[in-house]
Parts: C-alpha cells; sequence; structure tokens
C-alpha cells in the first residue's frame, strides 16, 4: 500500500510521489518569537515531527527546514512594552522554543532560516515581482498586485471578491497604507520605516520585509523553487500561504510546493485556542503543573504573565513530555482536538500503559536470559501500524497497534511480579518488546530512564521509592509495625503497591 496524504491545495487524498526518489523537501512554516509557545504550538511541531519521523522510517532522506520570523510587529510591540530590543527579544524566544520543543522530544530542523538573516533573498523576491508586473512601490512601500495572478485563491478557494479585506494579513490594514494600495486585496512586500523601528537599506528606501515574502525567499534559499512538502496550521491557509503561492510562482513560473498539508487546531470547549481568547496555556506550564482546567473563566492576561511562571507548580498536574505527545495522536492531525482535563488524563493514563510496556525489557531482560544481539519485529504488527500511518498518518489507528503490544507486555509484567515466571517463552516477549520500542519511536514515544524520571503518579522517583521501602524495613526490624504500615499506606496513596516475598525482599511496582 503506497502512502496517501490530504493535500490542501488539490482537496483530496493521493498517493506521495516525491519530485526525488527517497528524498523529501519539507518546509514547516515556524513561530512569530515574542512569547512562550503553547498547547496549539505543540500540536504542530509534534504532528510535523511525526510526519517527519515517519518518512524517515519509510526510507525517505528528509531535509526538513524550519523559519523563525524574528522582525514583526507583534515583537517590536513586545521590545516596546519590555524597554527592551527586537534583537533580544527574539533571541531569547527563540531559545525558550527550543527549551520547549527540545521537552517534547521534537527532532532539530536542518535549518532554521530567519527573516533578518535572508534580506537579500527576500530584496531580490521582490525586484523579480516588480520587474515582471506583479508588484509596485508606491513612497517606499512595495505591494503585490493581487489580481494580477490568475490562480490567486487556488490554495483557500475563496473568490477574490469574498477575501479582499482580509488578504493583507497580520496589521497591514491600516489607513494611511490603503491609500497606498492600487486595490484593497494588495499586500504589502516591503513596508517603509517608521521612526524608532529597525531597518534595512533597499532601492525603495528604508524598511523591512512583509509577512508572507519572508518563507516565499527562504523556501527558495534553502530547498529550491518546487519543493515536495510545504506545511502548517489551517489558520495558515489564508492569507499567509495563499500569498506565499502568489508571491513564489508568479516569480519563478512553477509550483511552489506539490503536497500542501495543514494541521487541525486544538480547541478549548470547542473555540480555538488562541492568545487573543486568553484560553491558552504554555507548554512549560503545561509540563510544570501551573494550569487549570477552567481556561475559559481565566481573566485577560498580557500573554507573558501566562508563561514561564516561577511558581513550583502543582505536581499532580504536571503533565509528562509524552503524555502530551500522546494527547495530539489521539486525533488524526486534520481533526481538531479539545483540550480538557479528561482528554489530558486519558492520555496521561495511556503514555502509563505505553510506558510500562517499553520499560518491560529494560526490567526482565536478565531475568529472561534475552539475547541481546536480538533484531526482529512482529511483521503482523508492523503491518498494521504501517496501513495506518500510510493512510494519511492516521495515529489514533497507529496507537491501537502500541496499546495492544504494551498491554500484552504488561500482563506479563505482573504474572514476572506476582509469580516470579511465566509460560510466554521469552523470544516472544523480545520479538514483541523490540516491536513496541520501533514503532513508539516513530511516533517519538521514547522511555524515559527510571532512575532520572519523576513518575506521572504518585510523582515519586523511583529513588525515593527505594528509599522508603529501606525505612519501611529498618522500622520492621526494629519492631515498630505501626511505622512499617504507615509507610506501606504511604506508598500506596502514591500509587506504589509492595510485594513481601517469602526470602524477605521486597519487590514492588507502580498501579
Amino acid at each position: 500500500m503506497p502512502l496517501t496524504l490530504y493535500n490542501s491545495l488539490t482537496r483530496r487524498e493521493s498517493p506521495f510521489e516525491p519530485l526525488e526518489p527517497s528524498k523529501v523537501r519539507m518546509y514547516c512554516c515556524g513561530v512569530t518569537v515574542y512569547d512562550y509557545c503553547h498547547v496549539g504550538h505543540a500540536r504542530a511541531y509534534i504532528v510535523w515531527d511525526m510526519v517527519r519521523r515517519y518518512l524517515m522510517w519509510r526510507g525517505y532522506s528528509v531535509r526538513y527546514v524550519q523559519n523563525f520570523t524574528d522582525i514583526d510587529d507583534k515583537i517590536l510591540d513586545r521590545a516596546r512594552e519590555t524597554n527592551s530590543t527586537m534583537e533580544a527579544v527574539a533571541e531569547r524566544f527563540i531559545d525558550e522554543y527550543f527549551a520547549d520543543m527540545d521537552k517534547l522530544n521534537i527532532l532539530r530542523a536542518d535549518e532554521y532560516p530567519r527573516a533578518t538573516h535572508s534580506m537579500d533573498g527576500i530584496k531580490r523576491l521582490i525586484h523579480e515581482l516588480e520587474n515582471k508586473g506583479f508588484a509596485y512601490a508606491n513612497s517606499g512601500d512595495v505591494y503585490y498586485s493581487v489580481k494580477k495572478f490568475s490562480d490567486y485563491g487556488k490554495l483557500s478557494g475563496r473568490k477574490l471578491e469574498e477575501m479582499e479585506a482580509g488578504a493583507s494579513g497580520r496589521l497591514e490594514t491600516a489607513e494611511i497604507e490603503a491609500q497606498k494600495k492600487q486595490d484593497s486585496s494588495d499586500f504589502a512586500l516591503w513596508k517603509s520605516a517608521k521612526p524608532g523601528e529597525p531597518f534595512w537599506e533597499s532601492s525603495w528606501g528604508k524598511g523591512r520585509p512583509g509577512w508572507h515574502i519572508e518563507c516565499s525567499a527562504m523556501v527558495r534559499d534553502c530547498l529550491g523553487e518546487t519543493i515536495d512538502i510545504h506545511c502548517g496550521g489551517s489558520d495558515l491557509i489564508f492569507p499567509h500561504h495563499e500569498n506565499e503561492i502568489a508571491q513564489s510562482e508568479a516569480a519563478t513560473g512553477k509550483s511552489l510546493a506539490n503536497y500542501w498539508m495543514h494541521n487541525a487546531f486544538v480547541t478549548v470547549n470547542g473555540r480555538k485556542m488562541s492568545k487573543s481568547l486568553h484560553n491558552f496555556i504554555t507548554i512549560r506550564d503545561l509540563l510544570e503543573g501551573n494550569w487549570s482546567g477552567e481556561l475559559e473563566s481565566d481573566p485577560p492576561q498580557p500573554p507573558l504573565a501566562k508563561g514561564g511562571s516561577k511558581n513550583q507548580g502543582d505536581k499532580s498536574k504536571a503533565v509528562e513530555p509524552m503524555a502530551v505527545r500522546l494527547f495530539v495522536f489521539m486525533a488524526q492531525y486534520r481533526s481538531q482536538i479539545d483540550f480538557t482535563e479528561d482528554a489530558i488524563a486519558s492520555a496521561r493514563n495511556g503514555w502509563n500503559t505505553i510506558n510500562e510496556g517499553l520499560l518491560f525489557g529494560l526490567r526482565y531482560a536478565d531475568k529472561l536470559s534475552w539475547d541481546v544481539e536480538k533484531t526482529g519485529q512482529d511483521t503482523n504488527a508492523v503491518q498494521q501500524f504501517q496501513a495506518a500511518m500510510d493512510n494519511d498518518f492516521n495515529t489514533p489507528a497507529a496507537l491501537a497497534v502500541l496499546f495492544e503490544l504494551a498491554k500484552e507486555l504488561g500482563k506479563e509484567s505482573n504474572i514476572l511480579v506476582h509469580q516470579g515466571k511465566t509460560d510466554t517463552s521469552p523470544e516472544l516477549l523480545q520479538l514483541h518488546w523490540l516491536t513496541l520500542v520501533s514503532l513508539a519511536g516513530v511516533l517519538g514515544l521514547e522511555v524515559q530512564p527510571e532512575a532520572d524520571r519523576d513518575d506521572a503518579v504518585g510523582g515519586l522517583s523511583d529513588g525515593e521509592i527505594e528509599g522508603m521501602i529501606q525505612q519501611r524495613k529498618d522500622a520492621r526490624i526494629a519492631r515498630d509495625f505501626a511505622e512499617g504500615d504507615r509507610l506501606r499506606n504511604q506508598l500506596k496513596e502514591r500509587g506504589v503497591t509492595l510485594i513481601d516475598q517469602k526470602d524477605g525482599i521486597t519487590i514492588w511496582h507502580r498501579s
């Protein structure tokens, strides 16, 4: 079965055929770096990380490029609010971006071009559009003449008369700018410098690029005139991606991308999660437990007030990074997913199940005398997983394969804990474990070393549990049975069950 993708441009699924056999050129629209990333950003970049990982697993060599928009009105506003500079704000939030994405196990892109580092390519592209009659200058600004591009609207499906008020995007609809346009649907390629703002020299005067032209230039500079996959959030279809197509294809006469892919929103009680609605939660607050399920009841706050909290956070509400990935994969990437406490709880429980399966080999390899050099996987499970993922990345169906393997290993783990042996052959258990580890890795779901992780259940590390078991043992030797019972009950309340064996050794497992 071939890999099939839903193409937003054609509005149908079709087999994936790269421009060059076994090679994929992929561009993802990145963040505007003026604030912390929220769960909506997490979904987007986890999804495209998954797509990239799967293409690599299928044998493709993937060159993955993701930009940073580091010059923008929002960045300049943040610099003024914080008595800082555009450069300082951008550098700070690029660092914060990497801190968040690294925790979520998102692979680094092959290249992260920045708008401010791409000025030569941006100005060259604008000059080409001018020379071909698709752009015009007026008093230091340069605009794209939308009606000159006959295919405008082919991605979004909108008719020109329906979108004249929204084509510019961002903050380009001020009255003074509207007066410079030949048509209300035209959008800015270059904006003349305002007093006190950063600027670059150009033949049109001092200024800076518009938002849309940045990506067109960076795609061409990093990947060429036509690429295989261009991806981003569905909110970028119009105007951003529509304008990218108009710019790039007018300049080159070639298709910008053969496949356009877009992920759906994260919603909160049915409404899109966004900073403008004040119903968002930052990635770090979710991971640290600084969040509330009643997001819509929160009063409006400045964006920075809800990110990077100095509070320690409620450990019981802290969500493990792998549970966040699992939350994202519980819906197919083109379907909206609602952020609720129940959904997060389901993701946490699901990750505990998969994690226990991934830990099986680390716990019992020696006991079961596994051959450490053994390779191979369960062919049937691999085929089911691939069939799901080949169907436009149907991650819920792919997860079902992982859960089946993990639950089986979890059952065998309980048998080994309580009975000390199992009737299932060690070879079969190792085969299933190797399969689980491999397929989970395709989704970026990887076990956290037990010595270093605080488990989501009870918030106790393995070292802390072992310490409490030793305290209980010392209490029992001193015949302080009340203290021993107290420690057992305390561990039980934190989700840890103790089993005292006849040889005097106490073993334990998490609920």
